[in-house]
């Protein structure tokens, strides 16, 4: 039957509803969700904030979604908003309208939230704060940041239409209350970043049976891919790689110490006998981002130099999962993981960890020397402050030897979370050099 809405053209079938999907998803359990709520709302309450509006764009590799995922369940690429309430469930607004027909499909791919409705400006919104009688409280704004993108991350339109819609709301920058909530990791979220790092892991596995000489870097970078989709991954495409030859004239410097980004990478480059491949991965799965970084030789014997400098990658992995623990400093820890590679005379791209979660890299992060770079990656004034059971990190170890070259290294990482006196591996990245192909 038709319908005067300019929205909504015909009615569903009577008693229809969404087809359920979740058995096909990752899926968080209601306690979860509560324990999620709950924090959050006391955190709320402490700050006298009347409600949270969560901005979600789909920015740095989907990234500048999480938070509005974290409350629930629901990160779509197509934008998702959030009003999050102290006494009441979430509104989420999310995607255009003829992307609602006949449903929204989020409606059967969990069930945290009820009420989703298509996201027609931010008008709808402040028109809903104002209904509900907040239009002249405090509303905590929360968009996204991280240890790279230290600026919250929401478009200055969308603050001035706000203001302009809510004029005696006082909006409060509040998206410390779930960075901090997203620090420690429960125990189900652990299980999520378990199952992501697992999928890794057969990545590494493709990275270590599929390149051979002659084949393009492009086809090498698409059965990666292939390999976390097909394994029930969501499709990521934050896979730094690098290929070229360990031996090239030294007039040419090649990007071999590091993973490089799109569009740089893949091309259309045949790979060769004799290439170094270097990359590093997100591995998402239920949202959860598995870090990992791994190194192979393309050939039957890899240069001595290059087995030196994985070995080394080995030796500040392994400090790092004795070090990594609770009531150790990060300075304690960055030193430990510092110490073989000085030892050997080496240098670094990157040499430490960055915390990791649905985002990366996540607070805290130690990945440079003091004083170079970001100071919210080189350990300024944060030193001195202590691991917790639950957190979780992604170690960076990406060593090269300019003695020797200074365009080659090796890139070496796996994830892991800290827990009683030792660290706990997540990927199980292997410990030796693999000569492929």
């Amino acid at each position: 039957m038709a319908k005067d809405s300019g929205t909504d053209w015909h009615d569903n079938p009577k008693g229809s509803k969404p087809a359920d999907l979740r058995e096909f998803r990752p899926q968080f359990t209601h306690a979860e969700r509560d324990r999620r709520w709950d924090g959050a709302r006391k955190r709320m309450k402490m700050a006298n904030l009347d409600a949270l509006l969560i901005i979600g764009y789909d920015i740095f590799f989907d990234m500048g979604l999480v938070n509005a995922r974290y409350l629930t369940q629901i990160g779509s690429k197509a934008g998702t908003n959030v009003l999050f309430f102290l006494d009441e469930d979430p509104i989420v607004w999310n995607a255009l309208p003829h992307q609602q027909r006949p449903t929204n499909p989020h409606l059967g791919t969990q069930d945290w939230v009820t009420e989703i409705r298509p996201f027609l400006g931010l008008g709808e919104m402040a028109a809903e704060i104002r209904g509900r009688g907040l239009d002249a409280g405090k509303i905590g704004l929360i968009g996204f940041s991280s240890s790279i993108m230290t600026t919250p991350t929401i478009l200055h339109g969308d603050v001035l239409r706000l203001e302009a819609e809510l004029p005696r709301v006082e909006f409060i920058n509040a998206g410390y209350i779930l960075e901090e909530m997203r620090l420690i990791k429960s125990e189900e979220e652990l299980a999520v970043l378990g199952q992501a790092g697992k999928i890794a892991r057969k990545v590494i596995d493709t990275m270590i049976e599929y390149p051979k000489a002659g084949m393009t870097e492009a086809e090498l970078w698409a059965e990666l891919i292939k390999t976390q989709i097909v394994n029930g991954a969501e499709p990521q495409v934050f896979f730094f790689l690098a290929s070229g030859p360990v031996e090239h004239k030294e007039s040419e410097l090649w990007h071999l110490l590091h993973g490089v980004e799109q569009p740089a990478v893949p091309s259309m480059r045949p790979l060769q006998s004799g290439d170094v491949i270097t990359g590093e991965w997100h591995t998402q799965y239920g949202g959860y981002l598995a870090a990992t970084e791994f190194t192979v030789y393309l050939g039957n014997k890899a240069p001595q130099e290059l087995k030196d400098l994985h070995m080394v990658n080995v030796e500040c992995l392994e400090a790092s999962l004795d070090v990594i623990k609770p009531g150790n400093t990060l300075r304690q820890a960055w030193e430990a993981i510092r110490a073989p590679a000085e030892r050997a005379g080496l240098d670094f791209v990157e040499l430490g960890f960055h915390g990791h979660g649905m985002a990366s890299p996540e607070f805290p992060t130690v990945v440079y020397r003091p004083g170079y770079g970001l100071p919210s990656m080189n350990g300024d004034k944060i030193g001195d402050f202590v691991f917790e059971e639950g957190m979780v990190f992604g170690n960076n170890i990406d060593l090269f030897n300019p003695n020797w070259k200074s365009d080659v290294g090796c890139m070496f990482g796996d994830m892991v979370v800290v827990r009683g006196n030792r660290a706990e591996r997540l990927v199980n990245v292997p410990l030796e050099l693999p000569e492929v192909g």
